[in-house]
């Protein structure tokens, strides 16, 4: 009979160039560590090395979503199992200091210690494709409401000739004005052409960042609804809403065992805070803090133009809670709607892709 091959716990501490690996047997004793450039040849090295101690069991890695979103993206395709560590073991660090062989083997050793159980989110489909698109629109957008106020400053203190000219109310009406200007370049000493300059300046870049949010925001519109239509179909659920949701639970959204899950995710679920004879709870201040918001203005949505939200709200006002407290409520209901329709729409993205590709 052929000899089983021993099992290979590994642990991974990602860098931008570089990932360390630790390698340790099913009894917990080190086996070797190295160190592979982030490049899809340095992961087949990883990989390779690792199964010089055995067959690979599972893979503690961190960073997932960021430095070792690369690597765990070549795992995973190769079906090797890969689990998330979140952060290093506060005690371990406190002994023996912190390097990349010892978060690396930290990692490792959570793994070991059924510690981490997390599955890291599936960045090989469309919802990673909207996740980038989001990135470059609050980017687009942040420096568009930079721009703008820029230029009101500088329309307050402009000359009055020239502060007198743009009739516009809005600031973006004031822009489209600024963007016809015509300063003259031999006369940038006199402060109205340099504002006029300045200001020429300011809203061309407005306009230019209005047309790529335009751009990205019709990106958005058709990759979402394609993901996502049962989603967006609910009350308060817009297009960037339901963006949002979808990056946070993920392609892979069957990592999430129960809506309950996903409520934590997203800091809407209560955190228990007994002790002795006291029950109480606390609230969820970590968890996805974007997620939470938008769960937050659709309950904000509702409870101004859905009846039923509105009568719930009524109620629990008369029992003596605040709007507060109610918004903290809703939200809790909202992300169990929620995520029974992400779950239907996620499900079914594997068949629609086929059915696009005939």
């Amino acid at each position: 009979m052929p000899e089983e091959r021993a099992s290979v716990i590994g642990g991974v501490d990602c860098h931008s160039r570089t990932h360390h690996a630790v390698a340790l047997d099913s009894l917990g004793q080190l086996l070797g560590d190295a160190q592979f450039p982030a490049t899809i040849a340095g992961y087949q090295n990883l990989c390779a090395w690792l199964e010089g101690f055995g067959s690979i069991e599972a893979l503690g890695i961190e960073s997932t979503s960021s430095y070792g979103a690369g690597l765990t993206r070549w795992l995973t395709a190769r079906r090797i199992r890969v689990l998330e560590v979140n952060q290093p073991h506060k005690h371990t660090r406190s002994r023996k200091g912190k390097s990349d062989p010892v978060d690396a083997e930290a990692a490792a050793r959570k793994v070991l210690a059924g510690e981490c159980v997390v599955v890291p989110k599936d960045t090989g489909g469309a919802i990673e494709s909207i996740r980038q698109l989001r990135v470059a629109r609050e980017g687009a957008v942040k420096a568009r409401s930079a721009a703008l106020c820029q230029l009101g400053d500088l329309i307050v203190t402009a000359p009055a000739e020239l502060r007198e000219s743009l009739r516009c109310k809005t600031l973006l009406g004031q822009a489209r004005q600024c963007a016809r200007l015509r300063p003259d370049p031999r006369r940038l000493a006199e402060p109205l052409h340099a504002a006029k300059f300045a200001l020429r300046s300011l809203a061309l870049r407005i306009v230019a960042l209005e047309k790529e949010v335009s751009q990205l925001d019709q990106a958005l519109e058709t990759l979402v609804r394609r993901a996502a239509p049962r989603t967006i179909s609910l009350l308060g659920v817009g297009t960037q809403h339901a963006g949002q949701l979808l990056v946070t639970a993920g392609q892979n959204i069957e990592r999430l065992t129960s809506e309950a899950a996903f409520a934590h995710l997203c800091a809407a679920a209560p955190i228990p805070a007994s002790s002795g004879l006291t029950r109480r709870y606390r609230l969820n201040r970590g968890g996805d803090r974007s997620a939470n918001r938008t769960l937050h203005m659709i309950a904000v949505v509702r409870l101004r133009y859905c009846p039923r939200t509105r009568a719930y709200a009524a109620r629990r006002t008369a029992e003596g809670l605040s709007k507060r407290e109610i918004i903290r409520c809703l939200k809790r209901y909202i992300a169990r709607e929620v995520f029974r329709a992400l779950r239907a729409d996620l499900r079914e993205i594997p068949s629609r892709e086929v059915l696009d590709t005939v």
